[in-house]
C-alpha cells in the first residue's frame, strides 16, 4: 500500500490497496484505521467494489447509521444514497461546512463515500481538519472557550423547510443535542474546534464573566459562535478532491468538517455513504 499525503494540513491519498480484500481482511481494516488516525481523511480510485463489500468495509470501524432525511438503499441499510439529478434540485445542505450529525447525541465516527456517478467537471468535495483549527486559535479565545458548550439541530437545518407539523415530529425524534465547543478525540487525545452549521448557541455563554449587560447575551455570544465557525474556511486546513466514478474518500468525522461544493450544472452526481455510529462527544 503506499501512501501519498495531499496537504501539509490533511488527506492522503492510498494506492495499490482494495476495499473489498479490506472489507475481509481485519489487519488491512487496522492498518486503514491508524492512517485515518493520522491523515483525518483518506482518498482510494478505482475502487470496482459491491455495494456489499462497500457496507462490510465501514462495518470494520462500527455498526452504520440510518440518515432520517436522505433515503437508505433498501438491501443494505445504513449505505445511504446522495443522488443529484436534473429533475432533483439542490437541497442545500451538503454545500456548508459541517461535522455529520452532531445534531444526534452521539455523532458519527467517521463515513466511507463512493462516487458511483458525477459530472465531468465541479463536484468535489473539500475537507477541514479541525485539530489544527483549534491549535491556532489565539490564547485569549482557547481560554474563553475552555467550558463552553452549544446546542446543535437538526430541526433548523434539515427541518427548516418542512411544514411546520412535519419539522415538530422530526425535532420530537431528534431533539437538539448539546456537545462541548472542544472535544476531545477518543482516541488521540486531541482537542477539537467542534462547531459547524449544525451548531445554533452557546447553551452557558451567559454568565456574569461574559455579560456586561443584556445586549452581550445576543451579540456577543453569536458574534464568537460566528467566528468559530469561519475556522473551517481557512484554505490552509483544507484538503480539495476531486471525484471519478470508483473514488472513495473515508474521513474521522470527530476531528474534521466537509464541504460539497455545488458547482456543477444540472446533471447527475451520485453518492452513497455509509455513515458509522460514534460515541458522546466529551
Amino acid at each position: 500500500m503506499k501512501v501519498e499525503p495531499l496537504t501539509c494540513a490533511i488527506g492522503a491519498e492510498l494506492s495499490h490497496v482494495n476495499l473489498g480484500a479490506a472489507s475481509r481482511d481485519a489487519g488491512l481494516a487496522a492498518e486503514i484505521r491508524a492512517l485515518l488516525l493520522t491523515h483525518r481523511v483518506l482518498f482510494f480510485r478505482d475502487q470496482d467494489i459491491t455495494r456489499a463489500e462497500h457496507v462490510a468495509f465501514a462495518r470494520r470501524f462500527g455498526e452504520l447509521e440510518d440518515h432520517p432525511v436522505a433515503g437508505s438503499d433498501p438491501e443494505h441499510p445504513g449505505l445511504v444514497r446522495i443522488y443529484k439529478s436534473p429533475d432533483q434540485p439542490n437541497d442545500r445542505y451538503e454545500n456548508a461546512w459541517h461535522t455529520d450529525g452532531t445534531w444526534r447525541e452521539t455523532p458519527s465516527f467517521g463515513c466511507v463515500l463512493r462516487c458511483v456517478e458525477c459530472p465531468p467537471v465541479g463536484g468535489d468535495t473539500m475537507f477541514a481538519n479541525m485539530v489544527l483549527a483549534y491549535e491556532r486559535l489565539p490564547e485569549h479565545v482557547k481560554t474563553q472557550i475552555a467550558g463552553l458548550r452549544a446546542r446543535h439541530s437538526i430541526e433548523a437545518t434539515f427541518g427548516a423547510a418542512m411544514p411546520v407539523e412535519k419539522r415538530l415530529a422530526l425535532k420530537a425524534q431528534f431533539p437538539d443535542a448539546e456537545h462541548p465547543v472542544v472535544r476531545t478525540h477518543p482516541e488521540t487525545g486531541e482537542k477539537i474546534l467542534f462547531v459547524s452549521g449544525f451548531a445554533t448557541h452557546f447553551t452557558n455563554f451567559h454568565t456574569p464573566a461574559n455579560v456586561r449587560v443584556g445586549q452581550d447575551f445576543t451579540q456577543g455570544s453569536s458574534q464568537l459562535l460566528q467566528y468559530l465557525i469561519s475556522q473551517a474556511q481557512i484554505p490552509e486546513y483544507q484538503v480539495r478532491w476531486r471525484w471519478k466514478p470508483g473514488s472513495v474518500a473515508m474521513w474521522d468525522n470527530r476531528s474534521t468538517q466537509h464541504y460539497a461544493v455545488m458547482d456543477y450544472p444540472p446533471c447527475h452526481r451520485k453518492m452513497e455513504r455509509a455513515g458509522i455510529v460514534g460515541d458522546k462527544p466529551f
